[in-house]
């Protein structure tokens, strides 16, 4: 820290670069441990005049070190701290006008934009003091060498209009929008690899994110240079060896040596363009919806060609996650206008899924199938698509079990060490990866055609058997196990007919090492109670003490565990609503409402409250106590509900449990018992219950 005052400059620069490097390698336990030190010095750098590079050094490591630094940390030196921003923001400015210096300011306007971004509504008190001098710097940067400048400038202005809202941005909207009209269309007139070009791209996406429908009026702008720019043909090159070697690095190429002296070159700064622009038309798409149905057709036209787009991965990732919200968009339009779009995106989406080499993209090509299918419904895929894709999903789960043969393989070989292991590890995770996108696939059409599309399935079945074998790793049982959950959620009583598949492995692995199994396993369990039908009455009797067992565990509320625990939790009490005559209830409910309230399982939370209101609304005596002496428990329940975020005001639940907290307060006495238990943030949360509900 003290060589980051040295006199020397060059020495000061690489205090700074290190302060940076250490708060990308640290995070974020460095900017807990160091933030006092560290955002000091960084600041006294910035705030020292005397070389320009040392401030722009010392402003990109402080952009860094925010990035990690957790809020709560930040917020306490940021008075101080915004205020020395705004100082030097001034000072830069002025230097800007006399001298057009500019590379401090840069770095300053990047780091106004990460104070904002990580400090979000906590900025509106100094929005007004940083404004004017933002649109400013935006007003002079008209000359070539200030591009960067302006286009940093634009986006910081984008950052915070959107930590402060668009209440408190509405004053300065129309303005700020006139600046991003006037240097968009500047930019139509200019090089595609302007470097405005990105930052304007992405600051229209946040003026439409702080907007939202107000926004529409401005797309017609905005969208014809972004498909342009989405549109562009990479370049490229076939060129001699010797005429590779004379090309400088900053020329933004790159080069595959094709042998025989010859090299294919592509230039890269387009295509980094492209995919922003590809990103920026997913966003519309998604934020927009009616707005965006007039360029559906056109931009679903540009996107499914650009599934093959093989110059550039995040091209490929924005085409395939745009499909399920230009479907979205197309059904605006009514039924036929999106049979038309599916048609369209369909063969190709299915096509992806078997062709696509990276494992990254391909995950989300799958990802985007499996909800495009949730869209279209019931129907969607003809017989043709069902057995191209079912000839894919079969070929990615045999090539599951074969790379984990082919690596126990490698473990075996004499080179083997524990790099060759670290490698090993980072093929399986991917593997694992793509097996839990199988998953979704299988979920979505099981969701969707419910048992008419097991039929289909039960080419696959055989290999879904195979991965909840006891030998198999545990993310293997873990993934088959959910798929037999959603077979039972969606496709019952029919699921019945498979149950000898299942039924040992999912009772088994409620005794796995693995939270992750157990949480699979109890789920499946509470499905079958709820969806099941009678068939499962025996199953779930057999379920309950093990169940029970897993709740009871020592440590079965640690951070690890939780989780699973809390599906077991809601196992049991979807068995005692659903399955009632499979166990003995009015022993098993105390035990119930005891382990109450679930905390972090947000949806089997949920389901625990609706059963617990049936309970009381029906004054079920066992819920209720001798003399309603467990209402103060119920109370207490209801109060950490609402303050863990797991209820919503606006789901029919919450009127629910607000009616039994208003049906409490109508005796006094018990009112107050109940409510001298609690302690403030409850009484707080239950005032709010009552005041929304």
């Amino acid at each position: 820290m003290k060589i980051s005052q040295d006199p020397h400059p060059r020495v000061r620069a690489a205090a700074c670069t290190t302060l940076g490097q250490m708060a990308t390698d640290f995070a974020p336990n460095f900017q807990k441990k160091f933030h006092e030190t560290v955002i000091a010095a960084l600041l006294r750098t910035m705030e020292n005049q005397g070389n320009q590079r040392v401030q722009s050094h010392a402003a990109s490591a402080l952009i860094i070190f925010i990035e990690d630094c957790p809020k709560s940390l930040l917020v306490l030196y940021l008075d101080s701290m915004v205020r020395n921003l705004h100082s030097i923001l001034v000072i830069k400015l002025q230097e800007l006008i006399r001298n057009g210096t500019k590379l401090a300011l840069e770095q300053l306007v990047t780091t106004i934009a990460s104070v904002a971004d990580t400090i979000e509504e906590k900025f509106v008190p100094y929005y007004d003091i940083f404004m004017p001098s933002l649109k400013h710097i935006v007003e002079l940067a008209i000359q070539k060498e200030l591009k960067l400048l302006k286009g940093k400038t634009i986006e910081c202005i984008s950052h915070v209009g959107l930590a402060v809202g668009k209440e408190k941005f509405t004053q300065d909207a129309p303005n700020v929008m006139q600046l991003l009209l006037k240097t968009q269309s500047d930019l139509n007139n200019m090089e595609d690899d302007d470097p405005q070009t990105t930052y304007m791209v992405s600051a229209w996406a946040r003026m439409c994110k702080i907007l939202g429908n107000d926004f529409q009026q401005y797309l017609s702008l905005v969208i014809e240079p972004l498909i342009k720019t989405a549109s562009a043909k990479p370049d490229v090159a076939l060129l001699d060896t010797q005429d590779v070697e004379n090309m400088s690095d900053d020329d933004g190429w790159q080069f595959v040596n094709l042998g025989d002296q010859q090299s294919f070159g592509i230039k890269t700064s387009g295509l980094e363009a492209k995919a922003t622009a590809c990103q920026m038309l997913v966003y519309y798409a998604k934020e927009l919806r009616e707005g965006f149905v007039e360029y559906t057709e056109q931009v679903v036209k540009l996107m499914v060609p650009l599934l093959k787009f093989y110059f550039h991965d995040n091209v490929r990732v924005a085409a395939a996650e745009s499909m399920p919200f230009l479907l979205e968009c197309a059904r605006i339009r009514g039924p036929e206008y999106l049979a038309q779009m599916w048609q369209f995106i369909c063969d190709p989406l299915i096509k992806a899924i078997g062709t696509e080499p990276d494992t990254d993209v391909l995950s989300e090509i799958m990802n985007s199938f499996a909800k495009s299918i949730e869209v279209m419904g019931d129907g969607c895929l003809n017989d043709e698509h069902l057995e191209e894709l079912g000839e894919i999903l079969k070929a990615k789960l045999e090539g599951h079990f074969k790379n984990q043969e082919l690596r126990q393989v490698k473990r075996q070989e004499e080179n083997y060490d524990q790099q060759v292991e670290m490698s090993l590890q980072d093929e399986d995770e991917c593997d694992v990866y793509i097996l839990t996108k199988v998953s979704d696939i299988l979920h979505s059409l099981f969701s969707t055609y419910k048992e008419k599309i097991l039929p289909w399935f039960e080419q696959l079945l055989p290999l879904i058997v195979n991965l909840i074998c006891s030998s198999r790793p545990w993310p293997d049982r873990q993934w088959g196990l959910c798929i037999f959950d959603d077979i039972i959620e969606h496709c019952s009583p029919t699921s019945f007919k498979y149950v000898e598949y299942f039924r040992w492995p999912m009772l088994l692995n409620m005794r796995d090492n693995n939270p992750e199994v157990r949480q699979a396993a109890a789920y499946g369990l509470g499905v079958m109670a709820q969806f099941g039908g009678d068939d499962y009455r025996s199953l779930c009797s057999e379920a309950v003490p093990l169940l029970v067992k897993v709740i009871k565990c020592a440590n079965s509320k640690t951070k690890k565990n939780v989780i699973a625990t809390e599906n077991c939790i809601s196992a049991v009490g979807k068995i005692l609503r659903f399955k009632p005559n499979c166990v003995n209830v009015d022993e098993v409910l105390p035990h119930w409402l005891s382990w109450l309230p679930l905390h972090e399982d947000k949806e089997e939370a949920i389901q625990t409250l609706s059963f617990l209101c049936d309970l009381i609304e029906s004054n079920h005596p066992v819920v209720l106590g001798p003399n309603n002496s467990n209402l103060p428990k119920i109370i207490s329940i209801i109060a950490e509900g609402k303050i863990n975020e797991t209820i919503n005001c606006e789901d029919p639940c919450a009127k629910r449990l607000a009616n039994v907290v208003r049906q409490v307060q109508t005796s006094e006495e018990l009112w107050l018992e109940c409510i001298s238990q609690l302690g403030d943030e409850q009484q707080e949360a239950l005032q709010e219950l009552l005041n929304f509900a």
